[in-house]
């Protein structure tokens, strides 16, 4: 099942997401085997992230609940809310979503 975790950053966590980044990417590299797609929220600048977006893909809510509340930018800190939404996939074109010198 796909679930949506969303993650709407506090005011001023740029220092707390900073210091977890490290953390934040083995994890999701941990997890590669169920995470679909993941990446920051931005404001319109393009630039300030704002929070972050990953879709799983987990047997149950309770996997998804689990793996949102071992997420390391959510035990640090950086997070006013997060929303666990159960999802189904609908339209899928990869090859749409730009590239960035990051590669992402």
């Amino acid at each position: 099942m796909l679930y949506m975790v969303y993650g709407v950053d506090k005011a001023g966590a740029s220092e707390r997401r900073a210091n977890a980044r490290e953390e934040h990417f083995a994890y999701l590299e941990a997890h590669k085997d169920i995470l679909v797609l993941g990446g920051a929220t931005l404001g319109d600048d393009g630039d300030t992230r704002t929070g972050s977006v990953l879709i799983i893909n987990v047997p149950s809510r309770a996997d998804a609940d689990r793996f949102s509340e071992n997420e390391p930018f959510r035990k640090a800190g950086v997070f006013e809310t997060v929303t666990v939404t159960r999802m189904r996939r609908g339209q899928w074109n990869p090859a749409a979503a730009p590239k960035t010198a990051e590669g992402n």
